[in-house]
């Protein structure tokens, strides 16, 4: 591995930690030129996913695109950064275990919905309401009137 400081290709890993659900490794790795540390990660690469567009077009399955998403429809709320990226690699990792690498972007809402709906229902409703596309507040108040009969 190479430093990102100097360059060096001598390097060591320090510590290693895998995450709960062993899909990253975290690796704390230190330079035997500069001393300084640095921090590497390990994804599995896995069979790239499609993703199928309302419109049928059809696009690479981008994760900072749906960490993105979830972060606009839960700022201010009770969801932290874990939260998010512990949403995003469950959705992945789902959708790369399921039947089929091409996947409508209406799977991938509908999975992400339902763990926000656990959460922190401000953040769904944010999240429904641009998923769902409503176009007008009696759309939005059914889905209110849903979550407050769920109680």
């Amino acid at each position: 591995m190479k430093c990102p400081y100097c360059t060096n290709t001598d390097t060591e890993v320090i510590e290693t930690r895998d995450s709960e659900d062993l899909a990253v490794t975290r690796r704390r790795r230190g330079c035997s030129k500069c001393a300084k540390r640095f921090t590497t990660y390990e994804r599995i690469e896995t069979v790239p996913l499609t993703v199928i567009k309302k419109d049928k077009r059809r696009e690479p399955f981008d994760r900072e695109k749906l960490e993105r998403g979830i972060w606009r429809a839960s700022g201010k709320t009770t969801i932290k950064g874990d939260d998010v990226r512990r949403i995003v690699d469950e959705v992945e990792r789902e959708l790369i275990g399921g039947n089929s690498t091409e996947l409508p972007s209406k799977k991938i809402g509908e999975l992400v919905a339902k763990r926000l709906k656990k959460l922190d229902k401000i953040a769904y409703i944010r999240f429904a309401s641009v998923f769902k596309q409503f176009v007008d507040i009696d759309e939005f108040e059914g889905e209110l009137k849903k979550l407050i009969k769920k109680k």
